[in-house]
């Protein structure tokens, strides 16, 4: 599943054509993905103008100009491709080509945006795990979607001091609390291994011995390794490619995750990489210098 890097890339590649702008079309090929879609949902969205693109943990966040938002999240597989109208031009960081006569009619491709920048944006999804959906912009944070999220890691608020409040005498080991969206929203799987190994913390050290002197080394190796993923574009693991198709490159400096068996990147270190099974997900390590 795409974690916070991933959307946070998919954001900046929607951006340019999605904010401040209006969409032209709307176009469902089905009647659901992983939920219905809300009652009219092309006919709402038709019209309407993006205030603002966000994103909150992973889910992406387009605020229209009637006082509704439109969420989305990616679930397993989806993917939001951008065509930008006429011949290939750059729009902010991001180059997209036009949309060939097939875009948007692909087998899994559930729904096609028009707006006027001009572009048209695909979301496919093969697995169907994907959403969504359309909620009052003032309620958004009683909506059972977002209840209870936990802080933004990249936000001047994540600090060593919130990590000691939140971890103070949780018994799991902190590679779970680190997964626990209700702790630390966006945070997934591939980069929690990346922060502890950053901070030299084993993934199955107690939560609870964490505040102190551990929390602002890992603090700053969870920012430190959520802004280098979004520099390389996010890591591309199987189903995951950037709003203009190009794939993430993260995956090639990982440190830790899916590296079972090589030798410790740290020069000081000899250790070899371990992979052990946590809550039904795989974690990958440095037992010599991951104390």
């Amino acid at each position: 599943m795409p974690e916070l890097p991933e959307v946070e890339t998919v954001r900046m590649g929607l951006k340019p054509v999605l904010e401040g702008h209006r969409f032209t079309s709307v176009e469902t090929r089905r009647g659901d993905l992983r939920r219905p879609f809300p009652p009219d949902f092309a006919k709402r969205l038709t019209g309407r103008k993006v205030e603002r693109l966000l994103r909150r943990a992973k889910y992406l966040l387009a605020e229209l100009d009637d006082g509704e938002t439109l969420v989305v999240h990616l679930g397993m597989s989806g993917r939001m491709s951008v065509y930008a109208e006429g011949k290939s031009r750059k729009l902010g960081q991001y180059v997209y080509e036009g949309a060939p006569a097939d875009a948007g009619h692909g087998k899994h491709d559930h729904v096609v945006m028009e707006t006027d920048a001009p572009a048209r944006i695909v979301f496919t999804d093969h697995r169907r795990f994907g959403l969504m959906t359309l909620l009052p912009t003032d309620r958004l944070d009683d909506d059972p979607l977002f209840r209870g999220l936990g802080i933004e890691p990249l936000s001047d608020s994540f600090g060593a001091a919130y990590l000691d409040r939140v971890l103070k005498g949780k018994k799991t080991p902190i590679k779970s609390a680190l997964l626990d969206q209700r702790v630390i929203a966006g945070i997934g799987n591939i980069y929690a291994c990346e922060a502890l190994f950053r901070a030299g913390i084993s993934p199955k050290r107690k939560a609870a011995t964490v505040p102190g002197k551990r929390a602002k080394p890992l603090v700053d190796a969870i920012k430190a390794v959520l802004k280098d993923a979004i520099k390389a574009g996010g890591s591309s693991l199987r189903d995951f490619a950037k709003a203009d198709g190009a794939l993430g490159e993260f995956q090639h400096h990982f440190a830790v995750y899916d590296r079972e068996g090589a030798r410790c990147p740290k020069k000081d270190c000899n250790g070899q990489i371990r992979r052990i099974v946590q809550a039904g997900r795989s974690t990958f390590y440095c037992p010599k210098c991951q104390r």
